[in-house]
């Protein structure tokens, strides 16, 4: 039997400098780290505004990261062979981790919405739409660009000679940015605190981090070359997407090239709904790795959603509301915001012993509580987050929001992005909105005529960092501390300033990108969606003109749909905690009213359906040597739509989408 014996200080430095370097955040992983933000922020806008390409960092798969990701580790170690500099497995985490939080802002995450939205206000007013008279007055000066001249340009283009205005952005920057990155704390701070119970004592699964994991993974033999990249069941599940999506890249180019689609819809119930069957390579990858009872509760509680929607239609039990990113039924959209907050209220209940240890060494500094193996103190990660919400509230009541509406926007701002981050961690879900956006939620909950024009001007304004939340700094840092847990298991301090490092970069980088390419090409001639009369520019305004003219009270049918899901919701969550034989995972039904569901839940099935015949026919061995072929279709994918975004940018190719997810 070994010996318990203790080690001696002179035997513990021997079997560190075995085992090679302690893991730590080194310069060179924060320099190549950073490299790897600044292509993503600033290459990221250029893909989708420019070239109209496959969209790199929408959703929460972060493609863009991956494929940096994949190609650097499988071709900077040969490069390097002959050389002294080695990249070790915890530097290859760092420099994912902070890919992760450079992904989240880049694009739809804040800075391709932050823009357009402190712009168009002013450059699509008109007298149709009387902004100017209805909004304008309660907009602080502060909030928007002032120079016309500036904002013109940033729309149609710079004309010859003149430069770019950049004076004209400074000070509406430096009055966002510090309430943008108070949140970004806050954010940082609560998974601080939720990180030991999510990841140590409920043991959730985390479907997206597990290719980098798969690729950082030394096997028993140290060498430059990753086990990963040698396996040939891996290469043939990569060989697939990349073979398909080329094959639709091609067709962009040469039209005797058949394209291959992938998606089909259904409408049934008299066509007032549809179902939807997609198939995405990276969400059948992902999902691959997903509890079977949650693969089974998203795709069947998805189709249970779309049939009630459709006997809705037909019954004509139906609402007059307007959600702006939410589902075709506004009923239905209340009801995954009740199954929302009941599925975080009952995680803190869960949880509830540990956050107890959380407060105490916070505000009692317990010292027999550990916190040594979290990016920050429990007391800096608690106060901070109290701190944080103060300022935000207060950069709120500045901006002209009343002191009763801003706990409750904060409150369902943090439950939403609390929410999100848990289905991402555990549901493996890379593409997803939240039921209701947090301007919603309050708007519907309290109503218009109660909030007047200078609450809803604010909450409008909101929409800069808080739209359909399809990426989201919460679940990236969700997803890179379970990545340190791995690889960092001590000293995970400097990890934090590596994090903020990556988020001071890719906010300098995508808001760079954004403002040269806009007043390079015109922002109208770029993408239409962050820049046209119908988009982003104008959803902000639009709410509120909406709500203006149309004043009306707290929303009943709303609430009711709201209590409705929450029931549910509670009663799923009873029956998984004491029924043994309950098949289904409550967490489908949060997320099962999103139409962003109706896309992926097909590829779900097809994981679902594999994994279950994979289990009861191999066992646990066939599942594990299967591992790489699911790991493969997503890397093959995000490997794909990054080459044919390198050959478009050199051929001048435009409109080349071939993945989503």
């Amino acid at each position: 039997m070994a010996s318990t014996t203790p080690l001696g200080k002179s035997e513990r430095s021997a079997v560190s400098a075995a085992e090679g370097p302690r893991p730590r955040v080194t310069f060179l992983a924060l320099l190549v780290g950073s490299l790897f933000v600044f292509c993503i922020a600033a290459g990221a806008p250029y893909a989708n505004m420019v070239l109209r390409g496959s969209y790199m960092a929408l959703d929460f798969s972060n493609a863009g990261a991956i494929f940096l990701f994949f190609f650097f580790v499988l071709l900077v170690p040969a490069i390097l062979k002959h050389s002294r500099l080695k990249f070790h497995d915890h530097e290859l985490a760092v420099i994912y981790i902070m890919a992760l939080v450079g992904s989240s802002i880049a694009t739809l995450g804040l800075t391709e919405n932050f823009l357009p939205i402190i712009s168009g206000g002013l450059y699509y007013a008109s007298s149709e739409n009387a902004w100017t008279e209805q909004i304008h007055p309660y907009v602080r000066r502060w909030m928007l660009p002032q120079d016309w001249e500036a904002i013109k340009y940033f729309y149609e283009g710079l004309p010859t000679g003149y430069a770019i205005p950049w004076s004209a952005w400074i000070k509406p920057l430096l009055c966002w940015i510090p309430a943008i990155l108070a949140l970004y704390f806050a954010m940082i701070c609560t998974m601080v605190i939720l990180r030991r119970q999510w990841i140590q004592h409920e043991r959730l699964t985390f479907p997206l981090i597990q290719l980098p994991l798969a690729m950082i993974a030394e096997g028993e033999q140290t060498s430059r070359c990753k086990p990963f990249f040698k396996n040939p069941i891996m290469w043939t599940g990569f060989a697939i997407p990349f073979t398909v999506g080329s094959m639709r890249a091609l067709h962009n180019y040469y039209n005797f090239i058949p394209d291959i689609n992938l998606v089909a819809s259904f409408p049934f119930f008299r066509q007032t709904t549809e179902v939807t069957i997609a198939l995405s390579f990276p969400m059948v990858g992902f999902s691959y790795f997903v509890n079977l009872d949650i693969a089974l509760g998203i795709w069947l509680f998805n189709l249970i959603a779309r049939i009630e929607e459709g006997c809705l239609n037909i019954l004509g039990v139906s609402s007059t509301e307007t959600l702006d990113f939410s589902g075709p039924s506004p009923l239905v959209a209340h009801q995954g915001m009740g199954a929302m907050i009941v599925l975080v209220i009952f995680g803190f209940w869960m949880g509830r012993r540990h956050l107890a240890q959380v407060f105490r060494k916070a505000f009692l500094n317990d010292e027999s509580i550990d916190d040594s193996a979290e990016i920050l103190s429990y007391r800096v990660a608690v106060l901070g987050l109290l701190v944080s919400n103060l300022f935000i509230g207060w950069w709120l009541l500045e901006a002209g929001m009343a002191f009763w509406v801003v706990p409750i926007y904060l409150f369902a701002l943090f439950l939403l992005c609390i929410g999100v981050s848990r289905v991402v961690s555990e549901g493996g879900v890379a593409s997803t909105r939240t039921p209701l956006i947090p301007t919603a939620f309050v708007t519907s909950g309290l109503g218009s005529s109660a909030l007047g024009p200078q609450n809803l001007t604010v909450l409008g304004m909101t929409y800069v960092w808080a739209t359909s939340l399809r990426n989201l700094l919460m679940a990236s840092c969700a997803n890179g501390l379970k990545l340190a847990e791995e690889y960092l298991p001590g000293g995970k301090r400097a990890l934090f300033w590596a994090i903020l490092l990556a988020i001071v970069v890719s906010l300098v980088s995508s808001i760079w990108s954004v403002l040269y390419l806009s007043y390079s090409y015109g922002g109208i001639n770029l993408n239409g969606w962050f820049f046209g009369p119908s988009g982003m520019p104008v959803y902000p305004f639009n709410f509120v003109s909406r709500e203006l003219n149309s004043p009306d009270g707290p929303d009943i049918g709303g609430w009711v749909a709201t209590a409705a899901g929450g029931s549910i919701m509670a009663l799923l969550m009873v029956a998984r905690q004491h029924l043994t034989w309950w098949p289904l995972h409550p967490l489908g039904f949060a997320i099962s009213t999103n139409a962003m569901t109706n896309y992926i839940w097909f590829s779900v099935f097809l994981a679902w359906l594999i994994k279950g015949l994979v289990l009861k026919y191999g066992g646990p061995a066939l599942f594990q040597r299967t591992r790489p072929f699911f790991l493969g279709l997503i890397a093959g994918q995000f490997s794909c739509a990054g080459i044919w975004l390198l050959i478009d940018y050199f051929t001048g190719m435009t409109d080349n989408n071939i993945y989503w997810v």
